[in-house]
């Protein structure tokens, strides 16, 4: 599977940048003389084409090709952190992020496409939890440098930074990334007809909906993980960004441990698991005393977060096998759509319950509420697999001579 390095690589910058404004929110706002609430837009900026674009990518990776869409959509993402780093002010700024979002929006779900096409779903629980380590590193990388960059050299450097990383996976996919499909007519036929196929799978409009409570509630929070920090007393930017490094840490850990939880738990068990683990950590959250127990909870967190995440990333290759493309476009759409609405909805709630750590008491509670959801998924999936199977075998029956 040399071919994941390659893959691991374009993931790790497109989820680089995804995080990079999160822990640095309150040195953009002063910089730019915004509020907070107008600088958490850019992360909404960036995740919400991140989310629509799927619809486009997904059917155009089904026939031109998935790895050359991946070449084109990387290069035009380093385009995207340049024009970022560039902008004179906040609505330039909003703009170059919707363009960067956009344009990475074609990479971590059609490499998840391109396993699904070249491993077998036996192995592809492995496979996908190496991408998914190069992802929980790239965030990793841009929690952290991006909160220790803004701080000492300014904000512009960090998109400097994210340009440089994804410059260079453009020039490995370019050189070191082959494309095994050959190019197909692009129709708009085709594409409404791949999106009916995921739509006739009862299993996708649920699977879809916990994706995108899912995206909404945990990453809603993070752009006001630095003002809860100041708040607390416990730290700014930099800290914000190694509490952020502490949860993708935990996802370090979860992709070692990956096939035991598989074995232990099942698909099922694991969605349960980490919805539950993640609302305990969220409410802790509000009452954390220290920025170590803060660090420690957020990668407690990181580890349930990707338990639950992985197990639909899993499922979401294998709603309509004939149309992957479409169907992890679609997964990832609702999941991204969810985390760009998210950061409004906390927000809101924020405002509504009168406190920051009120906010995060109740999106803990809300994921506690998604985990029963969240583990019936996998048996649905099952039994809808095994009636397919059985109607099939019937079909078959009726057509044969006596």
């Amino acid at each position: 599977m040399s071919f994941l390095l390659i893959l691991g690589l374009a993931d790790f910058a497109s989820a680089f940048t995804a995080r990079s404004v999160d822990p640095m929110l309150n040195l953009l706002a002063s910089d730019l003389g915004v509020s907070l609430q107008a600088a958490a837009l850019l992360a909404t900026a960036f995740t919400l084409p991140y989310a629509l674009m799927q619809l486009v990518f997904g059917p155009i990776g089904d026939a031109f090709g998935r790895v050359r869409l991946i070449r084109i959509t990387l290069a035009c993402l380093t385009i995207g952190h340049l024009a970022c780093a560039f902008a004179p002010n906040h609505p330039v700024l909003v703009a170059a992020r919707v363009f960067a979002g956009g344009w990475a929006g074609g990479i971590i779900p059609v490499s998840f496409a391109i396993v699904g096409d070249r491993v077998a779903f036996e192995q592809r629980t492995v496979a996908l939890g190496r991408l998914l380590l190069a992802v929980v590193l790239g965030q990793l990388g841009g929690a952290i440098i991006s909160g220790t960059l803004a701080t000492y050299f300014g904000w512009r450097t960090v998109f400097f930074a994210a340009a440089a990383v994804s410059a260079a996976a453009t020039l490995c996919t370019i050189l070191f990334l082959k494309e095994l499909g050959a190019r197909k007519p692009i129709s708009v036929a085709a594409t409404l007809e791949g999106y009916r196929t995921v739509f006739r799978n009862p299993v996708s409009i649920r699977h879809f909906a916990v994706s995108a409570v899912e995206g909404g509630i945990i990453f809603g929070v993070f752009p006001f993980v630095a003002p809860l920090m100041v708040e607390f007393h416990i730290g700014d930017a930099v800290e914000a960004g190694i509490a952020m490094g502490a949860f993708a840490i935990g996802g370090v850990l979860y992709s070692v441990v990956v096939q035991k939880l598989v074995d232990l738990l099942g698909l099922s068990g694991m969605a349960a698991t980490g919805a539950l683990i993640v609302g305990c950590c969220l409410i802790g959250i509000a009452f954390a005393p220290s920025l170590v127990f803060m660090m420690a909870l957020f990668g407690v967190m990181g580890f349930g977060f990707y338990t639950i995440h992985n197990t639909l990333q899993i499922m979401s290759t294998e709603l309509a096998p004939s149309a992957r493309g479409s169907g992890v476009s679609l997964y990832a759409t609702f999941f991204f759509a969810g985390q760009a609405f998210g950061a409004v909805v906390a927000g809101a709630v924020s405002h509504a319950v009168g406190s920051l750590p009120g906010m995060f008491v109740v999106a803990g509670l809300a994921m506690f509420a998604l985990a029963w959801p969240a583990s019936r998924l996998a048996p649905l999936a099952e039994r809808v697999r095994r009636e397919a199977e059985e109607a099939a075998a019937r079909k078959v029956q009726s057509v044969e001579p006596v």
